[in-house]
Formats: structure tokens, C-alpha cells, sequence
């Protein structure tokens, strides 16, 4: 597998400007369930273009971004520099730089699936205030709700490199492992976007596992988004439908 640090380097400014948002009730969920305050101190991890650090310093958060691919920081770095509250970090999962005991909240959207989940673990453990939460969240796409979203995601099948092998809901089940012993809590949100022709390719060609321009497959792929886009549009647009999953819990027990 190409390495995860730097396979989102040449999608940056597509990831920025095409991947989704994060609904609201991602900071609800956290104010009722988490004790989340515009006081909490907040790592976000893997903090790519800093899409989930918005959300934060938008509820009056300090966040500290650890994203190790420069490309994608820099972009980050652009869009929030007037956010007092905003720190950029250059640093991984596993070893943030951060203070021992000096986050509320550890967050990591779209990330998670990257990490060496036991290193991470210790090093969250580390950083984390005694009571502190791991939030690890994920626009998931649905696959089949409608036609459109079930020929998108036959075309990702047929063009995709390694399409099988990173997608995120592979590591779904070691959520829990990373968790343990203590249990989790997951919060299930609707979440959609909406895209006329531009803005879906920019979508599709955000994604690491798709081929890069000058690959065989790239303008067949181009080819076949545009026919499944023709067949599919309404008044020039068409929608995709993320259920947006939220898992939150303590860590307990790494050494």
C-alpha cells in the first residue's frame, strides 16, 4: 500500500475544496454525551485540510492540528490563519509532540483507518487529561440508496487501485479493540452533498485510490462519471448520502 502519509498529497486541493463537511450534531452529540465546552482543548489528528478543526474553533475551541502531509497542512494552514485558536502541527498519529495531559478531546475524521492503531493508542493515552475522550469519526457514502450512488460505487470498483483494500469501514471492527477494555459509543448522523459535474469529479478524484492523470484507467473513469452523471442529474445536480458515524469513549490501560 502506498504510504499513508504521503498518498493524499497530490489530491489536497481537491480533498479541500469536494469532501463533505461534518454535520452539526457531531458538537451536539459531544455537548450532551461528552461534556464538550468552547473551554475543551482539542487534538485533531490526522487534521488533513482542516475540515473537523472548523467545526471546533467555530464552537470557540483551541485546536491542536497534527496532520504529517504537507501539502494537505498547508492548505489548512491557508484557509484558518485567521483563526487565533488554531495550532498547525507537524507530527503523526503515533507521535503528536503534544504535552503529556494536555487535550479533552482527541478527534480524528477520516483518519482513523491510517494509523498504527497500537502506537496511536499509547500515544492518545499519553496526551489525553484524565477523563478525557477519543472521538473517531467517518463520513461513511451510502452505496446502493440510490441508482446514482449504486453505479458510483460500481465505477470506483472497476477503477479504483486499490479501492478494496483501504476502504475505511475495513477497521470497523477494531474500533472496538481499541477501545478495550473500555466499551464505545456511536452516533449516527444524516449528512449529504450535492455536486453538479465539476464538483463530482473534484469529489472522485480526491480519493487516494483513484488513478492519478496519465494512468490507462484515468480518462475512461472521467468518461463513465460524466455518463453516469448524464443519466443521473436533476436540474444539473446530483447527491451523495453519507450516513456521518460518530464512536466516542475513554481509553483505559495503554502503558
Amino acid at each position: 500500500m502506498t504510504d499513508s502519509v504521503t498518498r493524499f498529497s497530490n489530491r489536497a486541493e481537491n480533498y479541500a475544496l469536494h469532501r463533505p463537511g461534518y454535520p452539526a450534531g457531531v458538537i451536539a452529540t459531544l455537548k450532551s454525551d461528552c461534556g464538550l465546552t468552547p473551554a475543551s482543548v482539542i487534538a485533531d489528528i490526522g487534521s488533513g485540510t482542516g475540515i473537523l478543526a472548523e467545526l471546533f474553533l467555530k464552537n470557540g475551541n483551541s485546536v491542536f492540528a497534527v496532520e504529517p502531509n504537507a501539502a494537505m497542512r498547508l492548505i489548512a494552514e491557508r484557509l484558518l490563519k485567521r483563526a487565533q485558536k488554531f495550532v498547525s502541527i507537524d507530527a503523526t498519529a503515533e507521535s503528536t509532540t503534544l504535552e503529556t495531559g494536555s487535550v479533552d478531546f482527541i478527534a480524528a475524521a477520516q483518519a482513523f483507518h491510517w494509523f498504527d492503531r497500537d502506537k496511536a493508542r499509547i500515544e492518545f493515552a499519553r496526551i489525553l487529561k484524565p477523563g478525557g475522550w477519543v472521538v473517531l469519526i467517518w463520513n461513511e457514502r451510502r452505496l446502493d440508496s440510490t441508482v446514482f450512488l449504486r453505479q458510483y460505487e460500481s465505477l470506483l470498483l472497476r477503477y479504483g487501485t486499490d479501492y478494496g483494500k483501504v476502504r475505511h469501514e475495513n477497521v470497523t471492527g477494531e474500533i472496538a479493540d481499541f477501545f478495550f477494555p473500555q466499551t464505545f459509543q456511536l452516533k449516527t448522523l444524516e449528512n449529504a452533498q450535492h455536486f453538479n459535474f465539476e464538483s463530482l469529479r473534484g469529489r472522485l478524484l480526491s480519493s487516494s485510490y483513484t488513478p492519478d492523470a496519465g494512468h490507462p484507467s484515468f480518462e475512461p473513469m472521467l468518461r463513465e462519471l460524466e455518463e453516469i452523471f448524464d443519466a443521473n442529474q436533476k436540474n444539473g445536480i446530483v447527491s451523495f448520502e453519507y450516513e456521518t458515524r460518530v464512536y466516542y469513549g475513554h481509553l483505559f490501560g495503554a502503558q
